[in-house]
């Protein structure tokens, strides 16, 4: 490949437990003008780079790896396209660049285009997808929405980006302090060679973007856990428009969590980063709003408020069930007005939910577990990521990275196979899942006795009976976890116990709060 036709990939290293002082390491493995296949063809640049940290430093994570990959090839190649891949992902079509490239050349779509963005797609997922890795919507079915406006969002993978795209917006260019980093620049001289070599390991040093304007006006940007959610929201704010390619056979592939705690940790690591963006200068109902529009800005907002679904969620899990099991009525009875109000919203809601699964090829089960997992979720990453961002604002806590592990072992791989919802870790994550799971059979149960005693009166109680009945049958995986596994990935027993003992203790305040 030549310089104007090499793709370079850009995978994102991100592992943040190095050592005190890690050096600068980039070794060239293959050079397109001296190796070749065994057909005598011209293979692509392949280059190594491990970047320099330092705990005097900041190295910002996956956006910080991201940039210095973006100067190191600027020094090398400069080539024109960058692609970006998880560790874990791989390409599934080699006609995939051949795509990109139309959107790239068009001139009615090319001229203002950042980003061609592919879904992500995922090998080995249990049939039924039971911890909704597909994420349908936050994958397909928003991006498409998003598609027929300013474009979808950066995905974190599998995304083309045209490297002018990092330097300000399509009629602004911000250019970066060396000439050498510029997204025009022209490389003259072999990678091999000496001057390009030291001012690739310059370019990767810990401490050269201080003082300059990269994470901030130049590259992926820095201020978010999120940094490609943070980084495609700016660059629209600075004019760029994006295109969703979903063609029918998959580009990439990767992998997906394979366990309850991995899957929900990282669920929870973007909803903190997600809040980071809500609450700063560049909130989307506010900044969003003005620079990119309301529908654009709106879009923007559906993920940047994820955490504050724990709100609603955590109310009608606990709230509608407690006071069933004290015969107090929440709701209008079934044959008030006010009720087809709250039937309309469900079915309305669920239905629709439920059709845009099956028009893009998916199963009911699919739509089942990921609407369970949606709670699950809800009780789980958004509850303990709105803590947790809490406590860091106030300066109580500091916020970690953990990657997301994809590794299992043959029992855990055999079990997901089955699935069976995989806890085995005692984490506090699991508690209020469990406790929801336990109110609410109570509050079934409590309702159905309720009924009985009164001789069949169920007007008043439909709504909150039905409610505490649709979570029980959610909660199936949690009751089976709790009493009848014995395997390794059953709910840890204090877990079980300690969910058991809050329940009991709210079931306790609810009836002496009833009681005046």
């Amino acid at each position: 490949m030549n310089g104007e036709e090499e793709r370079m990939i850009l995978g994102k290293w991100t592992n943040c437990f190095a050592p005190r002082h890690h050096p600068t390491i980039i070794h060239v493995l293959l050079e397109s003008s001296k190796n070749t296949d065994i057909a005598g063809e011209s293979l692509p640049n392949l280059i190594y780079v491990s970047r320099q940290k330092s705990e005097t430093s900041r190295h910002n994570f996956k956006a910080g790896a991201l940039n210095v990959l973006l100067r190191v090839s600027a020094t090398m190649t400069n080539a024109p396209i960058v692609l970006t891949l998880d560790c874990d992902t791989y390409s599934n079509d080699p006609q995939t660049p051949l795509r990109v490239l139309c959107y790239f050349m068009d001139p009615k779509v090319g001229s203002n285009c950042g980003y061609v963005q592919f879904p992500q797609r995922f090998r080995g997922i249990s049939k039924n997808d039971m911890y909704g890795s597909e994420y349908m919507r936050l994958f397909i079915f928003n991006p498409i929405g998003m598609d027929g406006l300013l474009g979808p969002g950066y995905l974190g993978t599998g995304c083309f980006f045209v490297r002018r795209t990092f330097f300000g917006g399509p009629s602004a260019l911000e250019p970066p302090e060396l000439p050498e980093l510029h997204p025009s620049h022209v490389v003259q001289n072999s990678i091999r060679s000496r001057q390009v070599l030291d001012l690739a390991h310059l370019v990767a040093r810990c401490d050269y973007e201080i003082n300059t304007k990269w994470g901030s006006k130049l590259g992926f940007r820095y201020g978010s856990l999120v940094e490609d959610y943070f980084t495609a929201y700016l660059q629209k704010s600075e004019g760029w428009k994006s295109v969703f390619c979903n063609p029918n056979r998959a580009a990439f592939y990767g992998d997906a969590p394979m366990n309850l705690l991995d899957a929900v940790n990282q669920v929870k690591r973007w909803a903190i980063g997600l809040l980071e963006v809500t609450f700063s200068k560049y909130s989307p109902i506010t900044f969003g709003v003005r620079s990119m529009g309301l529908l654009m800005g709106i879009s923007y907002c559906h993920n940047a408020f994820w955490a504050f679904l724990c709100i609603p969620v955590t109310v009608y899990a606990f709230l509608p069930q407690l006071a069933l099991l004290n015969g107090a009525s929440v709701f209008p009875r079934v044959w008030d007005p006010w009720f087809s109000v709250y039937a309309f919203l469900f079915l309305g809601a669920y239905g629709q939910d439920l059709l845009e699964f099956l028009q893009e090829g998916s199963t009911f089960q699919k739509w089942w577990n990921d609407q369970r997992i949606w709670s699950v979720r809800a009780l789980s990453s958004y509850f303990f990521a709105s803590i947790e961002f809490s406590l860091k604002s106030l300066g109580i806590s500091a916020l970690g990275f953990n990657v997301t592990s994809k590794v299992v072992d043959q029992d855990q791989s055999k079990r997901y196979d089955q699935e069976l919802f995989e806890f085995g870790t005692s984490s506090p994550m699991f508690l209020p899942m469990a406790t929801a799971a336990i109110v609410n059979l109570a509050g079934f149960a409590g309702g159905l006795i309720g009924i009985w005693r009164s001789g069949g009166a169920w007007e008043e109680v439909f709504v909150q009976i039905f409610l505490a009945g649709f979570t029980v049958v959610n909660c199936f995986p949690l009751y089976e976890a709790m009493a009848f596994r014995k395997d390794g990935g059953k709910l840890p027993c204090e877990i079980t116990f300690l969910s058991l003992f809050l329940a009991l203790l709210l079931c306790s305040f609810a009836a002496f709060f009833s009681s005046f």
